[in-house]
């Protein structure tokens, strides 16, 4: 479960040096070689980061401002390669970070290491660990629901439930993560609800020691997926489209 990454660019200097700078940072990189299919594949695949060679890739400047309307890659990490465009409009259209042409390896390796920490943020924020532990939900003052867990995420949770759930009311719920004693309780609202005894609970107003603790569980599972990743048959890589 390394970090992901997609570079948008038909310049093959910018590819070689971008692709011995990620692998040093241990970012796995696919290239893009148009923006049309560029489009297509953000709006269907989720990126820890995008590289946009925004002026020598048609295009390039529409898919840097089109990504931030996808919901799988609206929050992913931007880099933006210029090449004329300002670095203004580039951080207008969307970019979180920006390169100028030409690249050196020096400055790529600056850059990438600055947005590690927000690409390993992205990461952990969409990370659903499955998950099947007890969780209460509490209703106005009097009025509780014992559930199951199937998923947990850093802004919520997928449940299992029977019988009647309330669509509206949910003021807090409570749980235990495993291998672990400490109580879990904040406050939450009812996301999404389905006909085959499914919901989705998002957090709401969580302290700061809720958020701790749940980042630092949800970084061991992710540490210990990347290890049953790395143990399992490697799978023939997607490099370049």
């Amino acid at each position: 479960m390394s970090l992901q990454s997609l570079l948008l660019s038909r310049d093959p200097n910018t590819i070689r040096i971008l692709r011995q700078t990620l692998e040093k940072l241990s970012i796995d990189m696919e290239v893009c070689r148009g923006a049309r299919s560029g489009n297509e594949i953000l709006i269907s695949e989720k990126f820890d980061a995008v590289i946009i060679d925004c002026d020598d890739l048609q295009g390039g400047l529409e898919v840097l401002h089109n990504m931030r309307k996808t919901p799988s890659n609206r929050n992913s990490t931007a880099f933006a390669i210029l090449n004329g465009t300002s670095t203004h409009r580039a951080f207008e259209l969307g970019a979180s970070f920006v390169l100028q042409k030409p690249l050196s390896p020096l400055n790529a390796s600056r850059c990438f290491s600055a947005g590690l920490g927000l690409m390993e943020r992205e990461k952990r924020r969409y990370f659903r660990h499955p998950l099947e532990t007890g969780v209460t939900l509490f209703f106005g003052q009097n009025e509780k629901l014992d559930t199951t867990t199937t998923n947990l995420s850093e802004g919520g949770m997928a449940l299992h439930f029977r019988g009647r759930f309330p669509r509206s009311g949910l003021s807090r719920i409570a749980f235990t993560l495993p291998e672990s004693d400490k109580a879990m309780e904040c406050k939450a609202e009812v996301a999404w609800v389905d006909d085959a005894g499914q919901a989705g609970i998002r957090f709401l107003e969580t302290s700061r020691k809720f958020k701790r603790v749940l980042e630092d569980w949800l970084d061991k599972q992710i540490v210990l997926a990347e290890a049953a990743s790395e143990k399992s048959e490697p799978q023939p890589s997607r490099s370049e489209r």
